[in-house]
């Protein structure tokens, strides 16, 4: 009986030290949510100014690692008005039908070259596909920072319908980005 006593009491001691992927949240001020697309040829910048995100991250223990972003599409904008009227109609995003999109990840996973790829879906419009992420999450005090990109096809989200599905006239490809300023546990 002493023995078992020990041995719980040990175990439970033995608790706090076991590593755990960290809670961080997000410096709103200081993050952003960014994608580069083309239009006739020349390329165009936009931002998402409204959306939210819960980030648990450990590049020790991947395994126990989270991202889940929901961001709000009525608001994107890239300084061009005639465009960012368009991007909430049913064409583009459908906000009126579809006023988020969510990205969860299932799995985060080291590359070849040692960086890390965070593996996930993306659900915009009524349609959900895989996406992956390439991160670099940087350690600063008690926060960090963390950067992560990927590149999506526009026509899989059915962004970009009807006459707009043109790809020689809107681009097929879409490069999203983040910058996130974090705070630590």
């Amino acid at each position: 009986m002493k023995i078992l006593h020990k041995t719980l009491l040990a175990g439970l001691l033995s608790l706090p030290l076991l590593a755990q992927a960290a809670d961080y949240q997000v410096v709103a001020a200081a993050s952003t949510l960014k994608f580069h697309g083309t239009y006739q040829g020349e390329g165009f910048d936009g931002t998402f100014p409204q959306w939210k995100a819960s980030i648990r991250y450990d590049p020790q223990h991947l395994d126990q690692s989270s991202f889940d972003v929901v961001i709000s599409l009525a608001n994107a904008a890239t300084g061009d008005s005639n465009r960012d009227q368009s991007l909430p109609t049913a064409d583009f995003f459908d906000a009126a039908h579809f006023p988020t999109a969510h990205f969860t990840t299932q799995s985060f996973r080291k590359a070849a070259d040692g960086s890390i790829l965070a593996d996930g879906t993306l659900a915009l419009k009524g349609h959900s596909h895989p996406v992956v992420l390439k991160v670099n999450f940087t350690p600063a005090g008690k926060g960090a920072t963390l950067d992560v990109s990927t590149q999506l096809q526009r026509l899989d989200y059915g962004v970009g319908s009807g006459d707009y599905a043109d790809t020689s006239v809107i681009g097929k490809d879409v490069d999203v980005s983040a910058h996130l300023q974090l705070t630590g546990p």
